[in-house]
């Protein structure tokens, strides 16, 4: 299977769910796949459209608790023989740069990956392509660890701190 998107998501935070920039208030998520019909094109970095199209991936959006209709972010997974893979995973063009309303969602995003992996049976372990530039990046802020080429890889015990921070009841 070849792949060929390579992850560039900031990982701002880790929070208990996601957190406003501003207030400090706390905001639960839940997530669920998305259809091609919730995806406006012009908000996304991404082709999303493209990536639904590929019956080999499952698409999730992030929502609060509160709130349904507004994506905060989106995550591809595949599944692979003895691990998730996370193909794509992008912020909202509102939880991006300086002027983001929310903190936490990029590292959200990959605990729901971990708890993906964990309920199929693969202990929440999870494999991404990185860029070159991002792999210090990234073990730091997720516990990923480099594999082979640009592949990263989070293993059980970074898994479960990740979907322990995100998913306290699981």
């Amino acid at each position: 299977m070849a792949r060929k998107k390579h992850l560039d998501i900031e990982i701002d935070k880790l929070t208990n769910s996601i957190e406003n920039v501003i207030t400090g208030e706390v905001f639960q998520t839940e997530f669920s796949e998305v259809s091609s019909k919730e995806i406006k094109k012009k908000e996304w970095l991404f082709d999303w459209h493209k990536e639904l199209k590929d019956k080999n991936n499952k698409v999730y959006k992030m929502t609060t608790v509160e709130n349904k209709n507004i994506i905060q972010g989106l995550v591809s997974l595949n599944v692979d023989e003895e691990f998730v893979f996370v193909n794509l995973v992008e912020n909202s063009k509102f939880n991006r740069g300086k002027a983001k309303i929310y903190l936490g969602v990029g590292g959200n995003l990959f605990a729901y990956a971990c708890l993906k992996s964990k309920e199929l049976g693969f202990d929440g372990c999870i494999s991404f392509l990185s860029k070159t530039s991002l792999f210090e990046y990234y073990n730091k802020s997720l516990g990923a660890i480099r594999t082979i080429g640009q592949r990263m890889a989070i293993l059980e015990d970074d898994a479960q701190v990740l979907i322990k921070h995100y998913f306290k009841n699981r």
